[in-house]
């Protein structure tokens, strides 16, 4: 029996809340962490982030099992979470700490980003340039316990959140198929 490789994944989309959900309970993945990356201060707060000053980003880091999901897949499921056009934040939360990027955790995963950004970038889909960075991954800090699972644990929080930032509308409108 061969043993099991897992891989890191991390994502920026704006506020990592929303995050999360699109990837939970996809067999393969085998844990979703909110968390800070890409800023100049060790182990920020999330007032910190929140303040725009530390440098960092609100992302979420995923373990995942790549003979089940593979990386690819992953980038698939991202995209049509976001507004890649978007240099300033994500839809109601703006600032830096809310722009989209890709943190790369290897150069296969760096390969597939830039692949995958040039398809959508030649897709037609947008008519402003797709501005997601991808950027290889530094320290990840996880966000304190209360912003783990957000949408499990605040489940009416989390509704009227997704429902005022214009997220859902965005998806349907420039996502649907």
């Amino acid at each position: 029996m061969s043993e099991l490789h897992y891989e890191k994944a991390t994502f920026a989309g704006g506020c990592f809340w929303c995050m999360v959900q699109p990837f939970d309970e996809q067999p393969g993945i085998i844990d979703i962490q909110s968390g800070f990356m890409g800023g100049h201060i060790d182990r920020p707060t999330y007032e910190q982030v929140k303040s725009g000053e530390s440098g960092h980003y609100e992302v979420v880091q995923i373990t995942f099992e790549p003979s089940t999901f593979p990386y690819e897949k992953l980038l698939s499921l991202y995209w049509p979470q976001i507004d890649p056009t978007d240099p300033d934040g994500q839809f109601h939360d703006r600032g830096p700490q809310y722009r989209t990027a890709i943190f790369y955790h290897n150069n296969q995963q760096k390969n597939a980003a830039e692949e995958s950004k040039q398809q959508l970038e030649v897709s037609g889909r947008f008519e402003t340039p797709v501005v997601t960075e991808i950027l290889k991954a530094g320290s990840f800090f996880r966000a304190e316990e209360y912003h783990q699972d957000f949408y499990k644990k605040k489940p009416k929080e989390y509704k009227t959140d997704r429902e005022i930032s214009g997220r859902d509308e965005f998806i349907q409108t420039n996502w649907r198929e």
